[in-house]
């Protein structure tokens, strides 16, 4: 039963990291009923893609940023990739982004409809993302006043567009926008990889992370501390390298950097990673459970 359940849902395209996720639910409730050791070596988990994304060079972010502006027909992917880079937002949350979510007087975005509930949240806009907001503003002022409910980023279909539907895609334009930047293989979900890297290295602790980005892996979170622990191994490189003070005056201390967040690949190397669940504990509510059996 189990084998033809992974054989359905493998065959229905679902990311083998959810297939295993739910057969783990499956797993814990025969478990408990004391049969899955009929299945045990029959059922072994799928192979998951592990590559959490990769943040752009210095060089890769400005030939992004310049190509494009180079043509009209990729107005949305650039904004989108502008509101991306400076809010960490996911694609999703950009297409289901509604007027009603932007406060201009405040300089925020709220994030009503994410992937996890982790992911509604407030988001300040700094200076680039204000513009980009802002420029999508004045383009839906040319159609009428934009209603709060209308998206952000609407439906264009055959020139017709539709501010009470979200986009569903700008693939084609970012596709020939990354390939005239001279990286094809940058994914647009990068793009919030390498906005949480930015804020690692600019000394941001896990909280303020994950306060702003939402749902963070606990994979990406330990990998975003030994980013700051390069940084800080850098900095105090450095020191060996300084004459010693002059004169009497006493050296300033500032204590107020948080050592913790350095300790993430300690954490990794003790916490083994579940291969079903992906929870410390593997028993599930009753009514999950009672969900998955009513399919």
């Amino acid at each position: 039963m189990v084998r033809t359940y992974a054989a359905d849902r493998k065959t229905a395209n679902v990311a083998n990291k959810t297939i295993n996720l739910e057969i783990g639910v499956l797993r814990s409730v025969m478990k408990r009923a004391k049969l899955w050791h009929l299945f045990a070596e029959e059922v072994k988990p799928l192979p998951v893609h592990t590559q959490i994304g990769r943040a752009m060079t210095s060089d890769e972010k400005l030939r992004l940023t310049r190509a494009a502006t180079t043509k009209p027909e990729w107005q949305n992917a650039r904004l989108a990739m502008v509101v991306a880079l400076n809010t960490t937002m996911r694609a999703c949350e950009i297409k289901t982004l509604r007027w009603c979510d932007v406060d201009f007087l405040a300089k925020t975005i709220i994030i009503r409809k994410s992937k996890t509930q982790a992911g509604q949240r407030m988001i300040p806009l700094n200076d680039d993302a204000l513009s980009a907001v802002k420029a999508l503003y004045s383009r839906a002022s040319t159609m009428g006043e934009p209603h709060p409910g209308h998206y952000v980023f609407p439906a264009c279909e055959n020139g017709h567009i539709d501010p009470t539907t979200p986009q569903k895609s700008w693939r084609s334009a970012w596709r020939s926008l990354r390939k005239a930047a001279g990286i094809p293989e940058l994914r647009f979900h990068d793009l919030r990889h390498h906005a949480i890297t930015e804020l690692a290295e600019g000394q941001a602790s896990d909280a303020t992370i994950m306060a702003i980005a939402g749902h963070v892996s606990r994979q990406m979170l330990e990998h975003y501390s030994h980013v700051r622990m390069d940084l800080k191994r850098k900095a105090l490189d450095g020191l060996g390298s300084r004459r010693p003070n002059s004169g009497n005056k006493p050296t300033s201390c500032d204590t107020n950097y948080d050592t913790r967040d350095g300790l993430g690949g300690i954490d990794s190397e003790v916490s083994q990673r579940k291969e079903w669940s992906g929870r410390e504990d593997s028993n599930v509510p009753l009514a999950i459970s009672c969900r998955i059996f009513s399919w």
